[in-house]
């Protein structure tokens, strides 16, 4: 995708914990570290990707180690249920996993003693609300955290995608046909009833799915995105050929990363098990952290 720097400059990436204290450490050669993950809800889909991919454009501009999740239980004894409760709202009625889950999902932004940055969703920042209570009793820093928006679904712009939910989605997975399918079908617009309107009235992007794909992620070039909104606001762009626009960009990605998944696939043992940093993390005791 190029330069992730679009991502900020676009206000996908809008809020931040503490980044400015990672900046002043990195500044001062005491170094960051980076934490990214997701939970096993169901098949990846595009929504979970822009947080990964952010993640690899910071860890290139830092040059630093990045924490995929590993789950542990033996950071749940300093989580109690009354602090879980108070950020999450649980009552006598949430499942048990539920309440369990944020001590699993805090664990790798304590594995170093430097600053974590966590790139992720906005909803995710309750769990490094709970790191942050109890990161500096256990001698490690606080997580800071940069805070990206949803990725909206196909069906509209409220709420955000689902793995369980195909026509909410695009899954890493998806064929050529089943995207174009998916977008043709499910993608809501913000063009007019009929060509003829559209023509006249223009649609809108700001509810366009496809175009808020574009802009959020698809479309890193700053002019054409802007060109795109300009053509179809007056109507000279029509909703279909916009959709043809996503789905071409969709396509290429899945099939670039089709690609590299493949050359990954006789590396992932070492990252999750037989690399240095693998092997030493395997070995620790955290315990005794």
């Amino acid at each position: 995708m190029g330069d992730a720097a679009y991502l900020i400059r676009r206000h996908i990436f809008f809020s931040h914990r503490d980044l400015n204290l990672v900046l002043d450490d990195y500044s001062k050669g005491k170094g960051l570290f980076l934490y990214t993950g997701r939970g096993p809800s169901g098949p990846m889909h595009i929504g979970h990707i822009i947080q990964f991919y952010f993640t690899k454009w910071l860890q290139d501009k830092f040059q630093t180690t990045v924490y995929i999740q590993i789950t542990d239980v033996k950071i749940a004894r300093r989580v109690n249920f009354s602090t879980a409760k108070s950020v999450f709202g649980f009552t006598g009625e949430t499942n048990i996993g539920f309440s369990f889950y944020p001590s699993i999902q805090i664990l790798p932004s304590l594995l170093e003693k430097r600053r974590c940055l966590i790139p992720s969703a906005i909803d995710q920042d309750p769990y490094w609300r709970i790191q942050r209570d109890i990161a500096e009793s256990m001698g490690y820093f606080k997580a800071a955290a940069v805070h990206s928006k949803f990725l909206p679904p196909l069906t509209g712009m409220k709420d955000k995608m689902s793995s369980s939910k195909p026509e909410t989605a695009i899954y890493l997975s998806d064929d050529d046909k089943t995207v174009r399918n998916k977008v043709y079908r499910y993608a809501f617009s913000g063009g007019q009833a009929t060509k003829e309107e559209h023509r006249k009235k223009g649609g809108d992007p700001d509810v366009d799915v496809p175009f808020q794909w574009l802009y959020m992620f698809f479309e890193p070039d700053d002019k054409r995105i802007e060109q795109i909104r300009v053509e179809y606001k007056s109507g000279r762009m029509l909703t279909g050929d916009l959709k043809d626009i996503l789905i071409e960009k969709v396509t290429t990605f899945l099939s670039q990363h089709r690609q590299r998944r493949e050359k990954a696939r006789d590396l992932v043992h070492l990252y999750k098990k037989d690399g240095t940093l693998a092997r030493e993390m395997w070995k620790r005791d955290f315990a005794k952290s």
